[in-house]
């Protein structure tokens, strides 16, 4: 995002907070509202390209929101909703990709209001390995070609009765939208959802699995380092011989086999 949009987003995400605050109970709904809210929009370009034309005063389109989507959502979605439209915006993607991210925050904070905040964060990493791993399967949810109520029909027999509804929820609305990355986008909600645990995450590759002391070694060690909470996330890979890789944002810290061998190779070049 350029600069206006951030400012926006951030302006955005401070209403959004202000609208659940002492609002019991309403966090899931204002989520699932701002989704119904996205989707309106995709599909009416006129709407969406109005509610972000910065030629015409953030006021105005404030109201225009409100016309359009009053006694349709609650209150604390329209709040939200109408402060996002009353931004300016960069681009009109800007926009809406800021109320898909508000919907994932609302949801999430319903999440760790009922004590399911990690539980929902494992199921979204895990459902983004799942995918990742299976190529045909991630074709299958980004094939653009394929209606959107079908993509939804193949995730939901996917998890049906084996994740939390929240994480279903958030799950539907990534393969109704994304077009590719999805196993990406599972790992990037998986993120968002630590933190909102004030936790960073460590995304680890291993060659064998780990044992919990192991995992809650290597949690403490990164902590260490890094001066906060660490979420760490294994997947098993073979391929490393021994050891482990991991990520944390753009840090990358290889004590694998491969990694080791690929450094002498260097050396000796």
């Amino acid at each position: 995002m350029y600069a206006a949009s951030r400012e926006a987003s951030s302006r955005s995400r401070e209403a959004l907070r202000a609208a659940l605050t002492g609002s019991d109970g309403v966090a899931a709904t204002t989520g699932s509202e701002l989704f119904a809210v996205v989707a309106v929009l995709d599909d009416q370009r006129s709407l969406r390209v109005a509610l972000a034309d910065v030629s015409v005063p953030g006021a105005a389109r404030a109201e225009l929101s409100e016309r359009v989507f009053s006694g349709k959502v609650s209150a604390a979605t329209l709040a939200a909703l109408t402060t996002a439209v009353a931004q300016n915006w960069s681009r009109t993607a800007d926009l809406v990709d800021t109320l898909v991210l508000l919907g994932q925050e609302a949801l999430l904070e319903s999440a760790a209001d009922s004590g399911r905040i990690e539980a929902v964060e494992d199921e979204l990493f895990r459902l983004g390995r799942i995918i990742s791993d299976n190529p045909g399967l991630e074709q299958a949810l980004s094939d653009r070609a394929k209606p959107a109520k079908a993509k939804r029909e193949l995730i939901d027999r996917l998890l049906a009765g084996k994740t939390d509804t929240i994480t279903h929820t958030l799950a539907d609305q990534v393969v109704t939208r994304s077009k590719t990355g999805i196993g990406e986008a599972f790992d990037e909600l998986s993120d968002l959802a630590a933190a909102r645990r004030n936790q960073i995450v460590a995304h680890v590759r291993a060659a064998i699995a780990l044992t919990d002391q192991q995992r809650e070694h290597l949690a403490a060690s990164l902590q260490r380092t890094y001066g906060k909470p660490v979420t760490v996330h294994v997947q098993v890979d073979p391929s490393l011989l021994t050891g482990v890789v991991v990520h944390i944002g753009d840090d990358v810290i290889d004590g694998s086999a491969t990694g080791r061998l690929e450094r002498l190779r260097r050396a000796l070049a």
